[in-house]
């Protein structure tokens, strides 16, 4: 089978285990930085290019798509899925999940447990949106998923209101705020469980930094938000983690999670909460450290669900937004 991995470069470890373990099994794989693709839109010969020539029709492609290159990235992913290319995530899927208000709807639509939250453009209404999600301290966050988008944890209201009206003055492309409760049992601490089709193949404990929130705006503070990058907010420096088993309630959650987003591929990150799980977020391109930390093959799962599903056709996405 030809398999093509879009990533950012043949030296990241996820690419380097997927590669690996392909070629252990008998496919081709060539590694396309999708950032130095460009495509050709034509009626009836949709092509993509890379480094001056035309790319090969691949039987599967793993997208590999950073935040930050969420839209260049994906409309690479389509452009070969219009060439019939099978992936194992699809354009739409990934949109889809990098957005934190349209995964938070689909979510709770799905019937997953989630923080309670609340979204908003109005300032005047700080005060309600404050009570609604219970409270200070309260966690504020842009919607949109991209790479440096700012998460910040307000602990009082007035903090809290500072950082509102800044953000909705210098967000004026009509970018959704959120706000979200601050679950006080999690005591810093989510999990991380990586889910290939319709099951978690490992899972990990993450521990944050005694000062989670880099931007925390301490009880009067003043200030606007900071840019944090996902690894920086949940993750001890160098990555900490340690396993952690699941329980069938929780395993069966990020099965769901997954599918609410349309996704067969995922990293569904939640916490334990006194209400049960609460999904934080689900990742479409979640990194490989889990198998440093669990002695967990997450790359061979991967290949193999690719084995048994490429040569089938894509069922129609069912999440209808």
């Amino acid at each position: 089978m030809k398999i093509a991995i879009l990533s950012n470069g043949p030296g990241n470890y996820s690419t380097k285990r997927l590669k690996e373990v392909a070629l252990a099994r008998g496919h081709e794989v060539t590694i396309v930085k999708y950032k130095e693709c460009y495509a050709s839109i034509e009626k009836s010969n949709p092509t993509v290019s890379y480094r001056g020539e035309d790319l090969p029709l691949f039987d599967a492609m793993i997208p590999r798509i950073a935040s930050y290159m969420t839209r260049y990235g994906t409309a690479i992913v389509r452009q070969l899925e219009s060439q019939g290319v099978w992936t194992i995530s699809s354009s739409i899927a990934i949109n889809r999940s990098r957005d934190k208000l349209r995964s938070t709807q689909l979510l709770a639509r799905a019937g997953v447990g989630i923080p309670k939250t609340v979204f908003s453009r109005n300032s005047t209404d700080i005060d309600d949106l404050i009570e609604k999600v219970g409270g200070t301290p309260v966690i504020i966050k842009l919607a949109r998923g991209t790479h440096g988008n700012g998460v910040v944890l307000a602990e009082s209201k007035k903090a809290a209101k500072s950082v509102l009206q800044a953000l909705y003055l210098s967000n004026e492309d009509g970018t959704n705020v959120l706000l979200q409760e601050f679950v006080k049992e999690s005591a810093g601490t989510d999990i991380r469980a990586f889910v290939v089709g319709s099951r978690v193949v490992a899972s990990m404990k993450r521990q944050s930094l005694d000062d989670d929130f880099r931007s925390n705006l301490h009880k009067g503070g003043e200030g606007t938000a900071i840019k944090l990058t996902e690894e920086e907010r949940r993750m001890h420096k160098g990555g900490e983690g340690s396993p952690v088993k699941l329980t069938d309630e929780e395993r069966k959650m990020c099965v769901k999670a997954a599918k609410a987003m349309g996704l067969t591929l995922a990293g569904v990150d939640f916490m334990r909460s006194s209400r049960g799980p609460l999904v934080l977020e689900v990742n479409a391109s979640p990194g490989f450290g889990i198998e440093t930390v669990t002695g967990r093959d997450v790359a061979t799962p991967i290949i193999e669900y690719i084995e048994r599903n490429a040569k089938r056709r894509h069922k129609k996405d069912k999440v209808g937004a």
